[in-house]
């Protein structure tokens, strides 16, 4: 048995300041149950402070979740700290993760502090955390690029003061894995107390060594590994979970290592991110891409087909893929679809089951081969789904190249039926502009992508959306085998979004994020 390896997932609080990535309370709280299972030891659920939004998200996340710590960032400040208390006060085992940065640059640039002070603060504000929950994680922000004896200065300090997590991150991504190798081993060697504590690592991949300066540091005596599902996060993103874990798993005999992840829902994890957020994984992309375990090489496909280990390194089954390649089409029946659904990673209750197999049939009428990516697509779109404020009813297109596009659109609300008539250029923009007579509120269009599911003429489109109005941006997805049909899904998608936002009262985020 290897040393013990935490996973703390920051998905739902670094991964989610990325650009374009931020998520709605229903959504959060999908990705958090999904995480639980997984089988993350902590879920960083988000920065309480920011916003009312992610103050409600990380008290929703800390109220449901039971298996896994739940955290709140908070700047070394008393209302941070207390607001974070607040949000996750009802966890079963809540954390305060507190932060203050300790680099000369941070220091006196943004905090205009001189080191003293900021060592002051430390001491103040981890007893202060300490008073609400017997958790603590103290981060020393841009600790790759700070003073190493004043580091360990700093963590001795926040030990003394309760600190049971002391975090090393490598905020801008800066560090290479040697030097933090050495670096972590200084804080080990030259911190009074750190054997009583968890050393965690947050790397950041601005020159895209974050996963081996994570590795590097786990090497050196780190015992908790920060890190986000697809690596997303702050500007280059962060750690990715799945390399990390896998990492481990596949290099067991030079790792030495053990971590509490069932690898087997890794994959599930991937998609649900990237279908929420919208963020398409590059099909490149270690473990979860396209091509992960794609072979087109024939030198590949001969060495594959005599032994898989050839050219394999880990199996698709240990992340959750299936090979079962039996077809499933308009004949199959519940208990067919039913296995497909767990092959592929679903734990879906009786009644999703049954809505998802009625819409399963539904395009299989339209296809003659429903694939995996099909049925994928069909259910993820169902778990995120919001509450519709305006439903989609039919749609009537009059199109040419010789003539305007006009199209008709009809609207349900509260069981009234509106009905819009809109030129265009084109039949997706007279769609959207008869949207936008029918709901009769300004926003603007920020962007808009399809993407086919599969291959061939028959295959689904998923259209992507995104919409903003005073400062806040809403993604709306929808899928259809009809490309007209899955944008005006797509579009609707994200007006609910942004109606439900309105009457919620949602406000724009406020403080600092840290990374």
């Amino acid at each position: 048995m290897g040393k013990r390896i935490k996973i703390f997932d920051t998905t739902l609080r670094d991964g989610e300041q990325s650009p374009g990535c931020s998520m709605n309370l229903k959504e959060k709280l999908k990705v958090a149950k999904q995480l639980e299972v997984l089988g993350v030891d902590v879920i960083e659920a988000g920065f309480a402070i920011a916003s009312p939004g992610d103050f409600e998200a990380v008290k929703s996340i800390a109220s449901e979740v039971r298996e896994s710590v739940v955290a709140s960032l908070s700047r070394a400040l008393p209302k941070d700290i207390d607001r974070a208390w607040e949000a996750v006060r009802y966890a079963k085992q809540p954390r305060i993760h507190t932060f203050i940065a300790t680099s000369d640059i941070h220091m006196q640039y943004k905090l205009k502090k001189t080191p003293e002070e900021v060592l002051q603060q430390t001491k103040e504000m981890v007893r202060y955390a300490k008073k609400y929950c017997p958790d603590i994680e103290f981060s020393a922000e841009d600790a790759s690029r700070s003073d190493w004896d004043f580091l360990c200065r700093v963590f001795d300090t926040a030990i003394k003061e309760g600190a049971t997590v002391i975090n090393v991150p490598d905020t801008v991504g800066y560090t290479t894995p040697d030097e933090y190798y050495r670096l972590i081993t200084y804080v080990k060697e030259n911190t009074p107390g750190i054997d009583s504590v968890d050393i965690s690592v947050h790397c950041h991949n601005d020159l895209g060594l974050a996963v081996a300066n994570t590795l590097a540091a786990a090497r050196a005596g780190a015992t908790q590994l920060e890190c986000t599902i697809n690596g997303i996060g702050e500007r280059a993103g962060n750690a990715a979970l799945e390399e990390l874990v896998m990492g481990i798993n596949t290099r067991r005999d030079y790792f030495n290592f053990e971590c509490g992840i069932d690898t087997k829902e890794i994959y599930h994890a991937s998609r649900l991110i990237s279908n929420i957020t919208g963020q398409h994984v590059q099909a490149n992309k270690a473990i979860v891409g396209a091509n992960a375990f794609a072979h087109e090489s024939g030198i590949h496909q001969h060495g594959v087909l005599a032994n898989k280990s050839t050219y394999e390194i880990m199996t698709p089954e240990s992340i959750g893929l299936t090979e079962n390649k039996m077809v499933l089409g308009k004949h199959s029946g519940r208990h067919a679809f039913d296995d497909r659904l767990k092959a592929l990673g679903f734990h879906l209750s009786a009644e999703e089951i049954q809505k998802a197999f009625s819409e399963f049939k539904e395009l299989a009428d339209k296809k003659k081969v429903v694939t995996d990516k099909d049925i994928e697509a069909l259910v993820e779109q169902r778990q995120v789904a919001i509450e519709e404020i305006y439903k989609f009813d039919r749609f009537v297109i009059n199109s040419g190249n010789t003539i305007t596009a006009t199209a008709s659109v009809r609207l349900i609300k509260k069981d009234e039926k509106f009905e819009e008539v809109s030129s265009g250029d084109g039949p997706v923009d007279a769609s959207f502009k008869a949207i936008d007579k029918v709901v009769g509120i300004d926003f603007k269009l920020m962007d808009y992508k399809i993407t086919a599911v599969t291959e061939g003429k028959d295959a689904q489109g998923t259209v992507r959306v995104k919409i903003q109005k005073d400062g806040k941006v809403f993604k709306g997805r929808g899928l259809s085998t009809d490309i007209v049909e899955a944008s005006v899904k797509a579009y609707l998608n994200a007006i609910n979004k942004m109606l439900n936002a309105i009457e919620l009262g949602e406000g724009d985020e406020v403080g600092e994020k840290a990374g």
